[in-house]
Formats: C-alpha cells, sequence, structure tokens
C-alpha cells in the first residue's frame, strides 16, 4: 500500500459520498467500513493493514475536501487507549461491537485505573470484582477520571484475586458506564471547571463477555493501555511553533512592549526545547509506524509536561498584571481540555494537571530508568506478598 494508492481510495470514496449531502455519523460509518478510518487496522475494522505513517495522508486528503472528522480531541481515551487495547486482546466479536461506534464518535469512552487508595501504584487498586454464574459484580471507586460525564462505555481494571500478589490478581472489563450501580460526581479543579470525576461502582453486573484478556491477567492488559496512552498524551502530531510554544511567541510578537532581555532568553531558550521535543515526537510516530508504542513514550509525556508548565509560567510572567485575571470561574463540565480558547490564567493552572495525569512525572522518570536505561529497580518489598496481607 502507498501514499498515492490511498489517496486515490479518499478520491474514489469522497465521489460516491458526498460529505455536504450526508449527516456526519453516517459519513463516518462509511468511511470505516471501507478501511479508512486507522488504515493500520485490519480489514473489516476500519483500516486495510496498511502501515501507520499513511494515517496523514488520509486525514490531509479528507480534511482538504472539507470532510467531518470524528473530533479526536474528545473521543482520544477511546481513539488512544480503549481501541489499542480492544484490537490487541479483544475477541473477534468484541473488536466488531465496540471499534466501529468508538472511531465514529457514537459512543465516548473513559478509563477507570487510578483510585483514591492506590495512590500512583495503579496495582495496589481495591475495586473487588466477584464471579456470579456468567456476571461479575463489580464494587469499588475510581477517581481522576476524565469524560465519565459523557462516556457510554469504560475501560476497568478491577480485583478478581486478593489472595495473590497484587499484579497477578486483577483482570480487566469494559463496563456500561449507563448500567445500574455506576454513579458519577463531579471533581472541581482548580481551574473551576469539573473535565474530571470520582465513579462509584456499586454492585455493578458486567457479563464475563465483556472481560478483556484473561481472568488475573488485567495488569497485562493495562500496560498496553498505559503505553498507547502516554503516546497520546505526549506524542501528538504538532507543526512548528505548535501547541503552547506558539500561543507564547505570538505574545511575544503582538506586544513588544511587554519584552525584556531576560524572558527573552527563556523564551529562546523554551523555543529550542519545544522544537526538540516535536521532532523527537516525530522520530517516535516513525518508530510506532513499524510496531507497538513502548516505554520510550514516558520519556515523550514527562518533557510535554514539563515544558507546558514552564511555558505557561513564562506567559503569565510575560503578560504581567494582565496575566493575573481569570476570565471565568464558572463551574463547567467540558467535553474537552482546550488550551487555545482560553486566557493565560487558564493554561497556567490547566498545565498543573499534565504531570499528573496519564502517569506522575515521578512514576514516568521510574519507568524510563528500569525499562529504557536498563538501571536496577527500586527495592519491592510486596512483590510477592498476597495483596489482602498489604498494609493498608
Amino acid at each position: 500500500m502507498t501514499a498515492e494508492e490511498l489517496r486515490a481510495q479518499v478520491a474514489a470514496f469522497l465521489s460516491a459520498h458526498d460529505p455536504s449531502e450526508m449527516s456526519a455519523v453516517d459519513f463516518l460509518r462509511a468511511r470505516f467500513d471501507v478501511g479508512l478510518a486507522w488504515v493500520h487496522f485490519p480489514e473489516g475494522l476500519g483500516g486495510q493493514g496498511a502501515p501507520r505513517a499513511l494515517q496523514g495522508e488520509v486525514e490531509a486528503a479528507f480534511a482538504a475536501a472539507g470532510a467531518p472528522d470524528n473530533n479526536p480531541r474528545r473521543i482520544l481515551i477511546g481513539l488512544g487507549m480503549a481501541a489499542p487495547t480492544i484490537l490487541a486482546f479483544g475477541t473477534e466479536e468484541q473488536k466488531k461491537r465496540y471499534l466501529r461506534p468508538l472511531w465514529t464518535g457514537e459512543e465516548v469512552w473513559c478509563q477507570l485505573f487510578s483510585e483514591p487508595g492506590a495512590g500512583s501504584d495503579l496495582a495496589a487498586l481495591a475495586t473487588r470484582a466477584v464471579r456470579d454464574g456468567d456476571d461479575w459484580v463489580v464494587t469499588g471507586q475510581k477517581v481522576w477520571t476524565s469524560s465519565a460525564h459523557l462516556a457510554q462505555w469504560a475501560i476497568l481494571v478491577t480485583r478478581t484475586d486478593p489472595d495473590v500478589p497484587k499484579h497477578q490478581g486483577m483482570t480487566y472489563f469494559l463496563c456500561d458506564m449507563t448500567a445500574p450501580g455506576v454513579e458519577v460526581r463531579p471533581l472541581r479543579q482548580i481551574t473551576g471547571e469539573a473535565e474530571f470525576n470520582e465513579v462509584f461502582l456499586t454492585e455493578v453486573r458486567i457479563p464475563d463477555s465483556q472481560r478483556i484478556g484473561a481472568v488475573g491477567e488485567g495488569w497485562k492488559v493495562a500496560q498496553t493501555t498505559l503505553m498507547n496512552e502516554r503516546v497520546a498524551i505526549g506524542g501528538t502530531a504538532m507543526p512548528r511553533e505548535g501547541g503552547m510554544i506558539g500561543l507564547v511567541a505570538k505574545t511575544w510578537r503582538d506586544r513588544p512592549e511587554l519584552r525584556t532581555p531576560e524572558l527573552r532568553d527563556r523564551l529562546v531558550q523554551h523555543w529550542v526545547e519545544a522544537e526538540s521535543l516535536r521532532l523527537a515526537g516525530e522520530r517516535q510516530r516513525q518508530q510506532l509506524a513499524v510496531g507497538a508504542p513502548g516505554p520510550e513514550g514516558s520519556a515523550m509525556k514527562v518533557a510535554f509536561a514539563e515544558l507546558n508548565q514552564q511555558l505557561s509560567g513564562l506567559e503569565l510572567e510575560l503578560l504581567g498584571e494582565e496575566g493575573l485575571r481569570y476570565e471565568d470561574w464558572t463551574m463547567r463540565r467540558p467535553e474537552q481540555v482546550d488550551f487555545f480558547g482560553r486566557d493565560a490564567g487558564y493554561r497556567y493552572l490547566r498545565a498543573k494537571g499534565n504531570s499528573i495525569e496519564g502517569g506522575t512525572s515521578e512514576v514516568l522518570r521510574n519507568i524510563i530508568s528500569e525499562r529504557v536505561l536498563g538501571l536496577p529497580s527500586e527495592p519491592r518489598v510486596d512483590k510477592d506478598v498476597a495483596w489482602k496481607d498489604l498494609p493498608r
């Protein structure tokens, strides 16, 4: 498969499916069915088994024609985390059931991983799933759940065997967020908004047909999700001066009266860092074109978080007193995070979460040291202790 062949397919598709005469959903369904959704996925599942690197050619061709997209920022968790996990570990029936409405945006997904009592140690989670015939009964609490107030489905990790070490007793499920016993409560953030939620699960019944992977292999499945999550957060394709650096550079150019030599030095340094990160992300995407994401994505995510926080702070300093103003602290439950349509104060506050969400920077540095650099692991006294015997 070549870029020219794919562009020809897009042209033929558009000649038979005029986006101005179809609803966006019908257009996206048809695009999925002919294998022009994510082209590296298998045939019949929205793709053609083509190289991942060719996805950009397809997106560019549809964008040039003014065709609707699936609003990827709104369904990032589904696209970046649920879909690759279902593809890697799901049954054929699960792939056919979930991937199409996930990609078209008809079903929004969220991630039920973090818990109040587990901190940064996902394997210490306590949400229980107990087998009851063909169902599992799930009880527990999850936290920091983005888009839970919008989601129809969730990827969920539970504790199914407390009598074995913590990494061995976990099982992975797909949870219907509309099922009885699922309660979503907003968590208001420092920005004033509540894009995050806490989710309470009270005797929620999940059919065994919604289990992903084998019983007790939830940690293995979750690792695929987490690796893809870090790439989704820190490895997004950007043009030069894309993202936060572009916003700060624009303020610098438009407002010469705000400039000082010290701020100029910092801006130039961050510009170089942003360009280095952009090029590193491009290299990572090229590697992904021939394989699955690995622990290297953790380094991209750490660098992205630090740079975003430094740039948002620089923008606030550059604006001086203007930067102290905050446009609106109204309680809202947004559909997506928007760094670009808001003021500098919002960006400064929201960037604080970048080093927490998707894996804290401290945990990711451990992953980098152990799995990328090959350094010795930290001592883990709980490695061979049954989960039920761990101090809490």
